[in-house]
């Protein structure tokens, strides 16, 4: 084999990539890894504020937005999140477990990524070139590939397509692996940001902006999902698990619900105290269920003309009211984030023309994507990672 020829060239040095060169290495292919970026693994590192939610304990294709939905069952199915927990516990990396499943490494995702590169050099067939930017990839020969890189020209049969999506561009996010799929053909579902936190323009922004840095336990909710975890406000609007979490299922010019107090049946709280303490205010009963400053910015959007009347003097119209638009107030985001702070991009190639069983283009023989770069979203708690793993783990043994 000449010096730049290589069974595999995989672009992108991310979780699919290098799940994927050490796994294709293992069957004995030599791999060849470029990364645009400076260093490898960037976007590994900040995930999870530094500590890496790898995977989660309930994987279920659910987690997963797409347009064609059964495609993430099959690479799922054939590498589960039990499988990465082992090879997490064969390294000896420590981890726990949070909320809703997810689990963190407790030293950080330097392990994860270092377990990853321990696992592409004890071949010895995988090489990692970053500072390495593809220019163009071309079908030379039913049986070659050659690939055009600003420090050279690389060879090989199979390429495959891990460069993940748009999302936080100065971790070497780019467009160039959708470039590439419509050059052979594929259809590709539009791109927009996801897990991002919402912005606001209107009055709210301002409530929002007083509230910065206040987090409360919250449902947001619309026609298509719901999600109860903390909602945190930022100075630009809403952020936390549940905003990101929503964020995947909305769109410019729609509004979705708040409630403020999902495990609380506000209403018959309200007459059961009306009976008991006629003479309280509505903000002191609250007070002792959400930060007093939350509560002052509701009483002004909600009651602010009965702000000093007792409950007492209520009518149970007035508290049903009241109650209704704690449990669903309507907000109206002007946008989000956008790609700068997203963890995902949701769209991308379309699920329709690749095998589910091998990840390989329907169109191309020799050419495969994997991780971000399909229309496939996981939802935020560590599923991104899991179908990083699986698919890549999916395609290595067909590359």
């Amino acid at each position: 084999m000449s010096s730049n020829a290589y069974d595999v060239v995989v672009l992108g040095a991310g979780a699919s990539g290098l799940m994927l060169a050490a796994k294709a290495a293992q069957r004995g292919r030599r791999v060849l890894v470029v990364e645009k970026a400076n260093k490898i693994g960037k976007k590994i590192l900040m995930s999870g504020g530094g500590k890496c939610n790898f995977t989660n304990l309930y994987v279920e294709p659910e987690n997963f937005i797409s347009h064609n939905p059964h495609f993430v069952i099959s690479a799922l199915t054939r590498y589960t999140n039990w499988d990465f927990i082992g090879m997490v516990c064969d390294y000896g990396i420590e981890y726990e477990e949070r909320k809703h499943g997810q689990l963190f490494t407790l030293n950080g995702a330097k392990e994860i990524l270092a377990m990853l590169l321990n696992e592409c050099e004890k071949t010895g067939l995988v090489e990692i070139k970053t500072s390495c930017e593809v220019k163009a990839v071309t079908h030379v020969t039913a049986q070659n590939f050659q690939v055009a890189t600003n420090i050279g020209y690389f060879q090989a049969e199979s390429i495959v397509i891990a460069s993940g999506g748009l999302s936080i561009p100065t971790l070497g996010g780019s467009d160039i692996g959708y470039k590439i799929a419509q050059q052979f053909g594929h259809h590709i579902f539009p791109t927009r940001a996801g897990l991002v936190p919402f912005t606001f323009s209107d009055q709210f922004k301002e409530v929002t902006t007083r509230l910065s840095g206040n987090a409360v336990e919250a449902t947001l909710s619309n026609e298509l999902n719901h999600f109860t975890e903390a909602l945190l406000f930022t100075h630009r609007g809403l952020s936390g698990p549940s905003s990101l979490q929503l964020s995947n299922y909305w769109d410019v010019g729609q509004s979705f619900k708040i409630d403020f107090l999902p495990s609380k049946e506000l209403f018959a709280f309200f007459k059961a105290k009306k009976q008991a303490q006629p003479k309280v205010l509505i903000r002191t009963l609250l007070v002792d269920l959400l930060p007093k400053s939350v509560v002052l910015e509701l009483q002004n959007l909600i009651w602010a003309k009965f702000a000093d009347t007792a409950i007492g003097q209520l009518s149970d119209e007035k508290l049903e009211n009241i109650a209704n638009k704690l449990h669903q107030f309507e907000v109206k985001p002007s946008g989000t984030e956008g790609y700068r702070t997203a963890e995902v991009t949701l769209g991308g190639v379309d699920t329709t023309e690749i095998s589910s069983k091998t990840m390989e283009s329907k169109k191309q023989k020799g050419l495969f994507f994997i991780g971000e770069i399909l229309d496939v979203t996981g939802h935020l708690g560590g599923f991104n990672f899991q179908w990083a793993w699986a698919s890549a783990h999916a395609a290595s043994e067909y590359v």
